[in-house]
């Protein structure tokens, strides 16, 4: 009996040891090339998707209409696209971001969704709210109007529907799409 107590207790105090001999000596990968760490999608993703889920506003403050979604491709040329790309111009700093950051103008691989557009609008407004940890996508509260996110949200959310004309010109990148002001700018 006593081996077993002695066991458990070396078990016990050998683990945690272990564990900050990894963290100190500098074996975790840390770097963005590094490969990820055993079963790290898992340990981020369940409590990232169960916190989404419990906080995320159910329906949209705002409804989608032909400003708003203009205003959301401006918002989304401005704050988004350096990461994220434009419509058939992928993004150069997003894919050397870990994980990359996705290409929200481009089908998936495994299913028909463009970008995050299968995501209901109040996930993607929580991710752009309060930004995802450990990936690079920063938390735009404090940084544009509760207006401004639900604009670059539905905008996302409506990704794989057809958009304003005015819109698809910003999110192709053409500069000159992005310069002219609309009646919400003057």
């Amino acid at each position: 009996m006593r081996r077993i107590l002695l066991g458990i207790l070396l078990g016990v105090l050998l683990v945690p040891v272990a564990v900050l001999g990894w963290l100190r000596f500098g074996t975790v990968p840390v770097a963005v090339a590094d490969p990820p760490f055993f079963q790290e999608r898992l340990l981020t993703g369940i409590p990232l998707q169960a916190r989404i889920n419990r906080e995320m506003v159910k329906s949209p403050v705002i409804q989608p209409d032909e400003g708003g979604l203009v205003a959301g491709a401006r918002i989304y040329s401005d704050k988004c696209a350096v990461c994220h790309g434009f419509h058939g111009k992928p993004s150069v700093i997003g894919e050397h971001i870990f994980p990359a950051a996705p290409p929200l103008w481009e089908k998936h691989r495994y299913n028909a969704a463009i970008g995050v557009s299968g995501d209901p609008p109040g996930e993607i407004y929580w991710k752009v709210a309060n930004g995802i940890r450990l990936t690079g996508m920063p938390a735009f509260k404090g940084v544009l109007m509760d207006t401004e996110i639900w604009q670059v949200s539905l905008l996302l959310a409506n990704a794989d529907k057809p958009l304003p004309p005015a819109a698809v010109d910003i999110l192709r990148g053409e500069p000159a799409a992005m310069m002219m002001e609309g009646p919400e700018m003057k």
